[in-house]
């Protein structure tokens, strides 16, 4: 088929890699423009999608708004028989979405209704759901309402984090748009329009919700930890300079205490209710630690009071 592909992160790279390889005819790559970069942000990184699409040979556009009458008659001039968006960063209006033939894909990282928006990976395990999945949809003019076509689920294991769950699901994601597409070429692809029960909200991540509040009970504080890895990362403030340290890996452990009471020289850390055990940290300006490698260069011993 004759395709409009519409993404930008890495996320959406296996899905456009899969559609080549499917042999479908790649009219162009919409994403968002080159970002700066650099120390003065003088220099333009352009996207991973943006990267691949042109290593395959395949036009790149990246209008700033898809609003405008000119960007409308350029998107009708690819003349395409479906569209296959893939976290692209910007909100299709709807004279795009009336353009191709057979409407527009969307990919989207939950089991629709459930995490609508922006971060549904990461409030997915912040709400220690045990399953997710990715999801074909037809869009629409409303936020990720429009019917399912195709659902893949994925179990969410105790403790994976947000880039265990984003690698798994953009393999998983790429396989289950290439079949939406095939069933969508031999007239196969059936929708199923969302429920209206157990609708929720993927808000964006707010800085206020990367702090680990130690008050909390382990289960939470677990769950916001790998929610929240690797990035933007929930963090603690240590020592006198209260260096940010960033929290990568736990696990529920063992142990009771004052919340924010180091128990152990292993990094288990008493909760409003039980404890949990840091496996992995990254200070600010540091590499990636494991917690022996960690308590080796900084001094936190049994007894030391976490805020």
């Amino acid at each position: 088929m004759r395709i409009v592909f519409m993404g930008t992160p890495d996320f959406a790279v296996p899905t456009l890699t899969e559609i080549v390889a499917r042999g479908h005819d790649v009219a162009a790559v919409y994403t968002r423009a080159p970002a700066p970069a650099g120390r003065r942000g003088l220099d333009l990184t352009p996207s991973p999608v943006h990267r691949i699409a042109e290593g395959f040979g395949i036009p790149v556009r990246t209008p700033r708004s898809l609003r405008s009458e000119e960007e409308l008659a350029a998107f009708q001039d690819l003349a395409p028989e479906v569209a296959v968006v893939v976290a692209y960063g910007m909100i299709l209006p709807q004279a795009i979405l009336d353009v191709p033939e057979l409407g527009c894909l969307n990919l989207h990282g939950s089991l629709l209704p459930r995490w609508r928006g922006a971060a549904p990976i990461q409030r997915a395990i912040m709400a220690g759901d045990r399953e997710t999945g990715v999801a074909v949809m037809r869009m629409e003019a409303g936020l990720d309402t429009g019917p399912v076509g195709l659902v893949e689920r994925i179990p969410i294991g105790p403790d994976m984090t947000a880039g265990d769950l984003h690698d798994r699901m953009m393999l998983v994601g790429a396989d289950l748009m290439a079949r939406a597409l095939a069933a969508l070429e031999r007239g196969a692809l059936a929708f199923t329009p969302q429920k209206a029960e157990g609708v929720a909200y993927a808000a964006k991540i707010e800085k206020a919700e990367t702090r680990i509040d130690w008050t909390r009970p382990a289960r939470e504080v677990h769950d916001r930890i790998r929610g929240l890895s690797p990035f933007p990362g929930a963090w603690f403030p240590l020592g006198a300079d209260e260096a940010r340290v960033k929290v990568l890996r736990s696990t529920l452990a063992d142990g009771a205490g004052e919340p924010g009471t180091v128990l152990d020289d292993a990094l288990t850390i008493a909760c409003g209710a039980g404890a949990v055990r840091l496996l992995e940290v990254q200070k600010a300006g540091k590499q990636p630690a494991g917690a022996a490698a960690f308590l080796s260069g900084n001094k936190v011993p049994p007894g030391t009071r976490l805020a």
